[in-house]
């Protein structure tokens, strides 16, 4: 940063001319800080980056060597003999190779970085001529705007530009008229007038007019003008003595027609789908060949040049143009997007053509050209990574899809999985390197439709692209300690009601988990196993003879170390019961021993989840460049209520705890409910500001008063609140006490500021909020429970910067997090306490968090 500080940024601006350091725009006297007004501008200073002010691209440009070949020439010709001795040493071939890199890396320099902007009177023009355009579209039509070069009197070669805009009265809009020529497109025009953007007595905005065309010409090529287009709309606008008001006519002619040299015109008719024509195995090498073999159905016709491999009915419910109908923009578009949504058949092409014919009728026939994609696809993928609490793992994976495997375009895919790896907190860490593994595998069968025992095509049509899902998989773990086997089925429907909503219904979402290695629990949560010996240590100190010496084995120092896992299960029962009153100088000793006891019982029991949920999602991105966007998600889950209903039913016994059990295993029941907001802002140039809003809450009832681990939340991580590690942030200010921290409640606030330093380049710097609490559960611990507003305060809060590398169909992403508000400290050292290097985490992710 001294470096780019210290260097000279006119250092290729000439001496007659300006550096443009800043552009002001003042309107009708004051300063605007419109972003639309300045995006007018032909000339923007160079980037800087954010908070520093260097303008790291130009100094990078500054740095290349206008004329290399000419200064490596120079150089290499300063001494007589200098080329010769360099042949000599290397070669003829190697010595012009340095000429070659040589101008090739102040080349890459020069497109690196960004060339001074230098002020110039052709742009600066320009610019005024925008900014009038501009100013007129929104109906100041006699705005003036001027210029003024302002040098800075401090720093030589440095000048800004200030405008100046006087805007005057604005135009509105009075009367309102229509000449249409068609008698259909006149009928269609009145029946949606009321709809229009153009309002009398409304301020002239071109935009306005830009959106009730765009507006007409949807209306009218949805209602079977075929022939139409947004050229047939057009308006007038008289503003002669006026008194500042535009009296609109619209102009809609009859269509055009040109055949050979000759054009006329017609009236506009509305064309009907005669005929829907579908090749559902074309490609461009059979395109002249054949058809072998069709079907009608329904009024749809379909051909193919090999053997129908396809129920009809599994290709027209994905068609949305429909024989008979009149012609509409909407189903092609329709028809497009469930197409490819079936995953079967590449891109398809959807043309119409007018049916000649003597009579008056206006008919169309429409073709649809489906390719199919392969019927079998093998993929396999092999990666290596490292994490927090996985050093080192090296993960395989591999998987076999069957597309229209019942020939109604239905989707087989089975994958399997695999990975091992080596971590330190695994309790058999001082065995071979790779002590932790997992194998998996997965079987998920997708149909393009709704499978349920009652129709449904009226609650969700087939434009919504409905599809059921049903997957069932398995994997076994050897993973830091417990060992866990599980096993999950899922039956679930997925519909789109519009673009940008989807829709997600499981109707069954089962999983099973079996801890296989429960007796190794307090070689896996070291930390409970350290507190819960230090009370044992306590309470024989102060009561000798008070704990079983069987349960503990003394070392040569005489401490008490608990046996694992008898001497420790067996302390913690004496005490639950009450054989035991154990004792601790700082904390209360029974209440600490009584939660690491139900803590170690929830970890290690097995668990049987029959959950039903639903999630709505609401995205309005476009596409991956789309920086302007929100996605909204919505998400409500409840587990064990039938298994409970029918329990009850039935007159099941419960056990001695009071639950009722299911395959042997005691089910859990909850309510779990998710909202989460993204927004993306794009801010001038390339800067971004991004931010999320998480809330989520399980409530335990019934047959159950805790949430099972795997639907629990936890915080801290990459993707989350980067100052502290994952699991490592909670619940509340309890400061983290065990190994992996989780709850039942969580809030998390994220807002992110990026910018392009130098592409691929990108820079960032945020602020992560949030935190983990038990509620309505059975921990009573006072720190980690929340109990109303006033525990918002022990909110975490972590900010810092980071650097991300953009290789556009990834991110390569480095985050560093401070501790900015740490709740696990006293209240009044909470903050800025452990915002420094050595308390910072370092985090490395891919793609962007949020």
């Amino acid at each position: 940063m001294v470096f780019f500080f210290s260097c000279n940024a006119v250092k290729r601006v000439d001496d007659d001319a300006f550096l443009l350091t800043k552009n002001t725009i003042i309107v009708d006297s004051v300063e605007t800080k419109d972003a639309g007004v300045y995006s007018q501008l032909a000339q923007k200073p160079n980037p800087t980056i954010p908070l520093i002010g260097v303008p790291l691209g130009l100094h990078i440009y500054n740095l290349a060597d206008p004329y290399p070949d000419s200064t490596y020439q120079k150089w290499l010709h300063k001494y007589p003999k200098r080329e010769e001795r360099l042949i000599k040493f290397l070669s003829k071939k190697q010595v012009d190779q340095i000429d070659t890199s040589y101008v090739n890396f102040n080349e890459w320099l020069q497109k690196s970085g960004d060339a001074p902007v230098i002020i110039s009177e052709n742009k600066t023009d320009k610019s005024v001529e925008r900014l009038k355009r501009w100013y007129s579209s929104f109906g100041y039509f006699n705005n003036e705007v001027d210029y003024k070069v302002i040098p800075n009197e401090k720093r030589e070669k440095r000048a800004e530009v200030i405008y100046k805009v006087t805007r005057k009265r604005p135009y509105v809009v009075d009367s309102i008229s229509e000449k249409i020529s068609s008698p259909v497109v006149d009928s269609l025009f009145q029946k949606t007038k009321a709809n229009t953007f153009i309002v009398s007595g409304r301020q002239y905005a071109a935009n306005d007019f830009v959106n009730e065309r765009d507006r007409l010409t949807i209306q009218f090529r949805n209602s079977g003008l075929y022939h139409f287009d947004q050229d047939y709309v057009g308006f007038e606008a008289d503003t002669v003595n006026t008194d500042h008001k535009a009296n609109i006519t619209y102009i809609l002619p009859d269509r055009k027609v040109t055949e050979g040299d000759s054009t006329y015109t017609e009236p506009f008719k509305v064309h009907t789908v005669k005929e829907v024509r579908i090749i559902t195995d074309f490609s461009f090498a059979n395109r002249n060949e054949p058809f072998q073999d069709s079907i009608t159905y329904k009024n749809y016709k379909l051909y193919s040049y090999g053997k129908m491999r396809f129920r009809p009915k599994a290709i027209t419910d994905a068609i949305s143009i429909t024989p008979g109908n009149i012609y509409k923009d909407i189903d092609r578009t329709l028809t497009f997007n469930q197409i490819s949504d079936l995953r079967i058949f590449k891109y398809p092409d959807i043309t119409y053509r007018e049916i000649a014919s003597d009579s008056s009728d206006a008919e169309l026939i429409s073709t649809i050209l489906l390719s199919p994609r392969d019927k079998f696809t093998l993929g396999f993928d092999f990666d290596a990574y490292t994490s927090t609490i996985q050093q080192f793992g090296i993960g395989f994976s591999g998987s076999m899809i069957f597309r229209n495997i019942f020939r109604g375009a239905e989707i087989l895919e089975i994958s399997g999985r695999g990975s091992v790896g080596s971590s330190k907190d695994a309790a058999d860490r001082d065995s071979s390197f790779f002590n932790i593994s997992e194998i998996g595998g997965d079987v998920k069968l997708t149909f393009p439709r709704i499978l349920f025992p009652i129709k449904t095509e009226k609650l969700i049509p087939k434009y919504m692209s409905p599809s059921t899902t049903m997957s069932v998989g398995a994997s076994a773990q050897n993973n830091i300690g417990l060992d866990r086997q599980t096993v999950n089925g899922v039956y679930s429907y997925r519909w789109k009601p519009s673009k940008i909503i989807t829709n997600q219904f499981d109707l069954l979402n089962l999983q099973y988990v079996r801890n296989l290695n429960t007796a190794n629990y307090f070689n896996v949560y070291r930390n409970s196993f350290d507190q819960l010996n230090d009370i044992a240590q306590q309470t024989e100190a102060n009561t000798p003879g008070s704990v079983n010496p069987l349960y503990y084995n003394t070392d040569s120092n005489n401490n008490i170390r608990l046996t694992i896992p008898e001497g420790a299960n067996s302390f913690i029962e004496d005490v639950n019961n009450g054989t035991i009153i154990p004792f601790s100088e700082d904390t209360n000793a029974g209440q600490l021993v009584n939660n690491i006891g139900e803590r170690k019982q929830r970890l290690t029991e097995d668990n049987l989840i029959f959950a039903t949920n639903i999630t709505r999602t609401r995205d309005t991105r476009e596409n991956i460049q789309d920086n302007n966007f929100s996605r909204t998600r919505f998400k409500l889950e409840s587990a064990g209520n039938l298994l409970s209903g029918i329990s009850s039913i039935a007159g099941f016994e419960k056990n001695a705890d009071g639950n009722y059990r299911a395959l042997g295993v005691v089910f859990s029941q909850y309510i779990k409910g998710e909202a989460e907001y993204i927004k993306h802002w794009e801010l001038n140039g390339n800067h971004i500001l991004a931010f999320r809003a998480f809330g989520g809450l399980a409530v335990p009832y019934g047959n159950s008063n805790s949430i099972p681990f795997t639907r629990s939340y936890f915080a801290g991580g990459a993707n989350d609140n980067r100052g502290w590690r994952p699991y490592d942030l909670g619940p509340g200010s309890s400061g983290s006490n065990d190994e992996f921290n989780e709850a039942n409640f969580k809030i998390a606030l994220n807002a992110e500021y990026r910018f392009t330093i130098l592409d691929p380049f990108k820079g960032a710097f945020f602020v992560d909020t949030g935190n983990i609490w038990n509620v309505f559960d059975n921990i009573n611990d006072e720190a980690s429970v929340f109990s109303g507003i006033s525990d918002l305060k022990e909110l975490a809060v972590a900010s810092g910067f980071g650097l991300r590398i953009d290789f556009n169909f990834f991110v390569f992403r480095f985050d560093i997090g401070f501790k900015t508000h740490n709740p696990a400290r006293p209240v009044g050292e909470r903050w800025f306490k452990d915002y420094n290097f050595p308390n910072a985490v370092y985090n490395i992710g891919i793609n962007y968090p949020f």
